[in-house]
């Protein structure tokens, strides 16, 4: 089984942006921002590709998905 993780909550930290912030930039609702950071919701990939442009990131530097050994 594979594993998906982000770095949203690492990369928001660093810039000290909220939840809120975040979701309003990207058009999407705090509880969305939030399920993404627990590993719970699978955004589609403009989510994605809009979250990486607000960090100056590419999509797998934010989300990473690993097969499980």
């Amino acid at each position: 089984m594979a594993e998906f993780t982000t770095r949203i909550k690492e990369l928001r930290a660093s810039r000290n942006m909220k939840q809120g912030e975040l979701a309003e930039i990207v058009g999407v609702r705090r509880e969305t921002i939030i399920r993404l950071e627990k590993g719970l919701y699978n955004p589609s990939l403009k989510l994605a590709i809009d979250i990486a442009r607000v960090f100056e990131c590419t999509v797998e530097e934010v989300f990473v998905f690993e097969e499980n050994k």
